[in-house]
C-alpha cells in the first residue's frame, strides 16, 4: 500500500517509514546489514515526481508539413533527434540515480536514530504511522469518474454530463472530462479521493448507497441518494464484490436480538447519525512515532 503510493504523505513520513521497516528487517544499523533496493522502502513514483517532465512537440496540422517531417526523421535530422532523447534519457537515468542515492542516505540516517527500538515495536510504530491516514483500512481503486447526474427518478431524462467533485459536494458545475481518482471502500463508508491527496473529495455512509452495479465489463455505477456516479475501471467485478460484503455486514450489525435482555437500564440514548450522514473526519496530522533509545 506505502509502496504502491496510496498513502499520501510527505517524503519526510515515507523515509521515516522505510527507517522503520530497516529497523524491523535488520535491528540496529550495521555496516554488514543486508540492504533492500530503494524500490522495496520507498515509492519509486515519488523519485520519478522530481524529474523534469518530458518535452512535448505540437502535432503538426498542416498534411504536407507531416510529409515533409517525415521525410526529415527519416534523413540525418532524425539521426540527430534520436541522438538528443539518447542523450536525455542517459542525464535522466543520472539524475534518477542521484535522487535515489540522496533517499536512501536520508533513510539511513534515520534508520540509525531507531538504535534500541526491538523488532516488535518498530513495526507497532510502522503501523500506527499508516493508521493517521483517515483513509487506513480501505481497499483504493484506480478510477475514472465519467459522469454525474441525477437519477432518472428524481429528474426524468436528464442525460449525462461531465462534473468536476469539489470537496464534500457533488453538486458542483460542470468540468471538462473525466477525472483520475481512487475509490476507497471501507468498512463504514465509500470514498472518493484524488490521488495524492489525504482528505477525501467526498465519503458517502452506506445508509446513502442507494444501488450500485455494472452498465458493462468496464463501467460501474454507484447511486448515492438523489445522484449516479458513473466510473470506468478496470476492477469492476471486485469493487461490486467488495461492496456487496461489506453492505452484507452493515446489515446483518443493524438486526435486532431479541433473546437478550438488557443487562441495565438505559442511562442515556447514544448520538444517533441521521440516515444519509457520515460523521466529518478531522485534518490528518501527522505525529512522528517515539521510538526508544540508548544514549
Amino acid at each position: 500500500m506505502v509502496l504502491r503510493g496510496y498513502v499520501p504523505t510527505s517524503e519526510e513520513t515515507l523515509q521515516t517509514l522505510a527507517a522503520l521497516r530497516l529497523q524491523s528487517l535488520n535491528s540496529d544499523f550495521s555496516t554488514h546489514a543486508p540492504f533492500p533496493r530503494l524500490e522495496e522502502l520507498f515509492p519509486p513514483h515519488v523519485l520519478h515526481a522530481r524529474l523534469p517532465p518530458p518535452l512535448h512537440r505540437p502535432p503538426t496540422k498542416c498534411r504536407g508539413a507531416r510529409l515533409r517531417a517525415g521525410l526529415l526523421a527519416g534523413g540525418l535530422w532524425g539521426q540527430a533527434l534520436a541522438k538528443q532523447r539518447a542523450e536525455r534519457d542517459q542525464r535522466l537515468r543520472g539524475r534518477l540515480r542521484e535522487e535515489g542515492a540522496s533517499t536512501m542516505a536520508a533513510i539511513v540516517e534515520k534508520w540509525k536514530l531507531l538504535q534500541g527500538m526491538g523488532r516488535p515495536e518498530a513495526m507497532a510504530a510502522y503501523v500506527a504511522l499508516v493508521r493517521e491516514w483517515p483513509g487506513f483500512g480501505s481497499t483504493l481503486f484506480d478510477v475514472d469518474l465519467h459522469a454525474v447526474r441525477p437519477r432518472l427518478g428524481v429528474v426524468k431524462g436528464q442525460p449525462w454530463h461531465w462534473a468536476m467533485l469539489t470537496p464534500l459536494s457533488l453538486q458542483s458545475p460542470v468540468g471538462s472530462g473525466p477525472q483520475r481518482l481512487w475509490l476507497g471502500i471501507g468498512a463504514k463508508a465509500v470514498s472518493l479521493y484524488k490521488p495524492g491527496e489525504p482528505e477525501p473529495l467526498d465519503s458517502f455512509c452506506y445508509g446513502r448507497i442507494s444501488s450500485f452495479g455494472a452498465s458493462d465489463s468496464s463501467t460501474f455505477r454507484l447511486s448515492v441518494e438523489d445522484r449516479d456516479l458513473l466510473f470506468e475501471t478496470s476492477q469492476v467485478d471486485e469493487i461490486a464484490q467488495l461492496l456487496n460484503t461489506y453492505l452484507a455486514s452493515a446489515g446483518a450489525r443493524q438486526l435486532p436480538r431479541p433473546q437478550e435482555p438488557p443487562t441495565s437500564p438505559p442511562t442515556s440514548k447514544p448520538t444517533v447519525l441521521p440516515q444519509g450522514l457520515c460523521p466529518a473526519a478531522g485534518p490528518w496530522q501527522h505525529r512522528p512515532p517515539v521510538g526508544s533509545s540508548h544514549s
